[in-house]
């Protein structure tokens, strides 16, 4: 019998599971009417999709004050997927209208472009970034390749690389490009954080290649290093805007690239700052544990961003989908942030402030962890 394909029919067959995954479709899929009656219609519309993303939130946050509870330990998730692949396809429909009415295609004022360029650009760099980080985990080749060409579309393909060959296996060490060292600014990570892991994924697959090539595998597409599908794949995106908007269009579309590239470093940035892996001999660290990653237990943004707050839980089990990852006991010897990481986020956008609310936290952390027990 033929196995039924990962992404056929995802709105349908969503609705099939919504109860195991009702909270995070409510969070995600909310905002795309208000932001596409937005860009067609400006004024109102526009800033009650920005007033959702940038205030509702977060004020959501706060009043709730209170983690939702871990899932147990085994249960499993069918909507999962099919909520993610639903957010996929919906992501690319909202890129393309985005770049149209941006682009002047719907006669936004100045005021409702602003309001609908900053609600794409958090929709694409807080959801659609949460979301294709989950697909390229994903064991399924149609979800991983799916994620990717999110990916892709957002000129940012060799996250995929990055992230899962650089970042997961050197994360909180000197190693990996995007763990930000105690004291360093957001603005000096980001282009050291997008360029290093650019290169460091880039070799990653070159050796991998090289591997393959080495056992004598006779699939000759399985050699090719995937940068070079990222880059053709960001160059087709930009033509086809270009071919579909003018030059408007190319210029709008880099902008909410680039816009979106900005969040997901931040949240790289946030959610590993100042935490160390000790080393416990030349070239070895410790193992990856809850104290290399700052945790947020904030409930609205949480199901905004699929559980992506949950980031220590992520690490310890990169295969398992979010409704199912885990908090746990905040305790005071854990990185736990002080509020959400939408707000974090922000506050790392001013250097000063930042390290004047986390630079404290991370010294006392590092005096609380005993020393590491070495072979």
């Amino acid at each position: 019998m033929l196995r039924k394909p990962s992404f056929e029919n995802p709105f349908r067959a969503l609705a099939d599971h919504m109860p195991q995954v009702r909270g995070f479709a409510f969070a995600t899929l909310l905002p795309l009417p208000l932001l596409a009656l937005g860009a067609v219609f400006g004024g109102v519309w526009a800033w009650a999709a920005l007033g959702y993303i940038a205030v509702l939130i977060l004020a959501l946050d706060a009043l709730i004050a209170r983690a939702a509870p871990d899932a147990p330990e085994g249960v499993e998730f069918p909507a999962a997927n099919r909520l993610s692949v639903a957010l996929a396809v919906a992501h690319f429909g909202a890129l393309a209208l985005a770049v149209f009415a941006l682009s002047g295609g719907t006669g936004l004022t100045w005021g409702s472009w602003i309001a609908v360029f900053l609600g794409f650009g958090m929709f694409f760099g807080q959801v659609s970034n949460s979301n294709a980080h989950e697909l390229i985990h994903r064991a399924d080749r149609g979800l991983f390749v799916l994620g990717m060409w999110v990916y892709i579309s957002l000129l940012f393909g060799h996250h995929t690389s990055a992230h899962r060959l650089v970042h997961h296996r050197f994360v909180a060490t000197p190693d990996d490009p995007n763990s930000a060292a105690l004291g360093e600014g957001f603005w000096a990570f980001a282009p050291r954080a997008w360029l290093g892991s650019f290169i460091a994924g880039y070799e990653m697959e070159a050796q991998r290649a090289d591997q393959r090539r080495g056992g004598g595998l006779r699939r000759p597409l399985r050699r090719v290093n995937p940068y070079w599908l990222y880059l053709a794949g960001g160059i087709g995106f930009l033509v086809l805007a270009g071919a579909v908007f003018g030059g408007g269009g190319v210029l709008v579309y880099l902008l909410l690239c680039a816009y979106a590239q900005m969040q997901l470093l931040l949240s790289d940035y946030v959610q590993h700052y100042g935490l160390e892996r000790r080393a416990l001999a030349f070239d070895r660290y410790e193992p990856v544990g809850p104290a290399h990653s700052w945790d947020a237990p904030h409930p609205a943004s949480s199901l905004w961003m699929l559980n992506a707050p949950r980031h220590s839980d992520h690490h310890a089990h990169p295969a398992r989908e979010y409704p199912a990852l885990r908090l746990g006991p905040v305790t005071p010897d854990r990185p736990i942030l002080p509020r959400s990481l939408p707000t974090m986020a922000a506050l790392a956008l001013v250097p000063p402030l930042w390290r004047r609310v986390m630079d404290r936290r991370v010294a006392r952390l590092q005096k609380a962890r005993p020393a590491p027990l070495t072979p």
